[in-house]
């Protein structure tokens, strides 16, 4: 019973409606062709019953005028075995029309079933090509509507595929931020070197601001000290020119 359950299940969902709709229509124009087959081979016997009835019809005749003849000439003997043998023809020929008659009626029932089952198998490819496309409407409506709501093979998988790339890349960035946090705190070594924390990035920033202000007071200070030199220098200068006119008169006097 187990056996047979779990072969019915697989037979059911490898069964496709659409196969099996094929299968009965094929298997009906197969009945249709034996039905027409059979009413040939009737109207083949019923044909041949009839040549048959025709050629005994003519020896009947052929009897018949031969016995007339006999006894025309006053052959009675003649006439009267012309008459027995056409008498023997006589019953042939109503065997043969009984006969004739039954296969006609057969020939009729079997015309008559195999237009009904024409019809009924036009029908059923009108029916059967109807059902096939609306299973196949059917069925890509529920395609579209497992897609959508993600309930689908396919998307269940694409789902499952992007699941695990955002976990994947929210481990890595977890991982990126717990490096950089244990480099801050000096828990771990860079090995490059090039790697400073907060502390030291901060104190680089001040300290380079320092050094500029420094040799920017240094670059004043000398521009500072430049021109009090040439203001000294310039006030010896007039000092000496003042005193030398007044020195010469009395150079002049002497």
């Amino acid at each position: 019973m187990i056996f047979r359950a779990k072969a019915n299940k697989a037979l059911d969902r490898a069964e496709d409606p659409r196969e099996t709709l094929d299968y009965s229509y094929q298997k009906q124009l197969e009945l249709l062709q034996k039905v027409r087959r059979g009413v040939a081979d009737v109207a083949t016997s019923r044909k041949r019953l009839e040549l048959q009835l025709n050629q005994l019809q003519s020896q009947s005749t052929k009897l018949e005028d031969q016995g007339r003849k006999a006894l025309a000439l006053g052959r009675e003997d003649l006439a009267r075995e012309a008459l027995s043998r056409r008498a023997a023809l006589q019953q042939q020929v109503t065997d043969l029309e009984t006969q004739h008659a039954t296969l006609q009626g057969e020939e009729e029932k079997l015309t008559l079933a195999a237009q009904r089952l024409q019809a009924k198998v036009d029908a059923f490819r009108t029916k059967k090509e109807t059902i096939k496309a609306t299973y196949t409407a059917a069925q890509a409506q529920t395609r579209i509507a497992e897609s959508f709501s993600g309930i689908s093979e396919e998307m269940g998988d694409v789902g499952l595929a992007i699941q695990r790339a955002e976990d994947k890349t929210a481990q890595l960035q977890a991982r990126a931020g717990a490096i950089d946090e244990l480099l801050a705190s000096g828990a771990l070594d860079d090995q490059s070197g090039m790697h400073k924390d907060d502390i030291q990035a901060e104190l680089d920033r001040l300290s380079g601001g320092t050094d500029v202000e420094l040799e920017l007071q240094r670059m004043k200070a000398e521009l500072a000290g430049g021109s009090s030199q040439q203001a000294i220098e310039g006030g010896t200068g007039q000092s000496q020119s003042q005193q030398q006119p007044q020195d010469t008169p009395r150079f002049d006097k002497q």
